[in-house]
């Protein structure tokens, strides 16, 4: 035992601090790490529940625009219903021709 250690240029106990003093560094930042995503992932959470609401309210005004052109009456706007219906018959319309 007594050669192992006059053959160590660092004594035991400077290894052993050197060791804990790195372990704690790394735990710091491990907690830095985890700290960043948990914030990160509140940010998330409410943006997506900010962007749940602005969806929302678009879907008011589509549902509220939908019900006004549903009940408008076109006869009484000035509207004539159509005589016929002609469908015309088309290629499709794909991007490889």
């Amino acid at each position: 035992m007594r050669n192992l250690a006059h053959r160590l240029p660092y004594s035991a106990t400077a290894l052993c601090f050197g060791a804990i003093a790195i372990l704690a560094v790394t735990y710091i930042g491990l907690i830095a790490v985890v700290m960043s995503y948990a914030a990160l992932t509140v940010e998330f959470s409410q943006s997506v529940r900010n962007n749940g609401t602005a969806v929302a309210v678009l879907e008011q005004q589509y549902l509220a625009t939908m019900a006004h052109i549903t009940k408008t009456d076109y006869a009484a706007a000035g509207y004539a219903a159509p005589r016929a219906k002609v469908f015309v018959p088309a290629k499709s319309s794909t991007a490889l021709r």
